[in-house]
């Protein structure tokens, strides 16, 4: 069948926000979805059951099939559990959104490693376990889709924010290497930039341009990421405002040196090393 009729599609961090319209499209859709949430707050602490229920509440409601999880996703026995979740209750995986996360903020100077660990847990580690307690089912049946959640902020830096953006480009970096391993099996693996107004975002940007942002114009994106239709993999997308904008990296043509080149051999040819002028979509000299 079409779209994601009777695909089991797990949603991380689906009790708010993004997530939670990402679960309710896809059960508009007819995919039965694995509603994940810990229950914790915005920097991490805390959990319970009432969000992942509030939401899959919603989807039945409508008429809709879903179920809620409560693991979390930055350790691996929470993830085994999770993918468990979708195994038992609907009997296969199909796709997963990597959409849980958390934010530490603080300048640099200030950040302490447990700040900058937790965000990768959650994040980037999260994304791996998952992801991967949910690999082999994908081989297995010669279909998977993934998208992870990256961020402007790893795509292009943003104050205060060093370790979620390290996470959220790390998501990129997982994702251009399962694109290799997953083709063989029909894996599409895309990434997702939200912009949109959601409680990780409400005092980072101004209450004018999050007005502008509502959630639910980002869903339609990853729905169709998560669908039969979807051939692509290895699309990095920023999406939000009514905007879809594919981001991608480019390379100069390079500045070739006959031997080792001398500091002073570098230092003048610098501008041309430097130089995007003549740039063209990368491409990866090993594949």
């Amino acid at each position: 069948m079409p779209g994601v009729t009777d695909r089991v599609v797990i949603v991380t961090g689906a009790g708010g926000g993004l997530g939670r319209e990402y679960a309710l499209l896809l059960a508009r859709e007819g995919a039965q979805v694995v509603v994940n949430d810990l229950g914790g707050s915005r920097d991490g602490s805390g959990a319970g059951h009432n969000m992942a229920d509030t939401v899959v509440e919603e989807i039945r409601a409508a008429g809709g099939t879903a179920v809620a999880n409560y693991d979390s996703v930055a350790t691996e026995e929470g993830a085994k559990s999770l993918i468990a979740t979708a195994i038992d209750n609907f009997g296969a995986v199909h796709g997963v959104v990597n959409n849980a996360g958390i934010l530490r903020d603080s300048s640099f100077v200030k950040m302490t490693a447990e700040s900058f660990e937790a965000v990768q847990r959650v994040h980037l580690f999260g994304a791996y376990h998952v992801t991967h307690a949910a690999w082999g089912h994908f081989r297995e049946q010669g279909f998977g889709r993934v998208v992870m959640a990256t961020s402007t902020s790893g795509l292009f830096g943003n104050f205060g924010q060093a370790n979620y953006g390290a996470a959220k480009l790390g998501l990129v970096g997982m994702m251009n290497t399962l694109v290799y391993e997953g083709r063989k099996y029909d894996i599409k693996v895309n990434a997702v930039a939200p912009m949109a107004a959601t409680r990780m975002t409400a005092d980072i940007a101004s209450a004018e341009m999050l007005e502008k942002l509502p959630p639910a114009q980002v869903a339609p994106v990853v729905g169709y990421l998560v669908s039969e239709e979807n051939q692509d993999s290895g699309l990095v997308l920023v999406v939000g405002g009514g905007a879809v904008q594919r981001v991608q990296l480019f390379a100069n043509k390079a500045v070739l040196f006959a031997d080792v080149p001398t500091v002073d051999q570098v230092r003048e040819n610098w501008s041309r090393i430097t130089d995007m002028s003549d740039a063209q979509p990368g491409v990866n000299p090993a594949g």
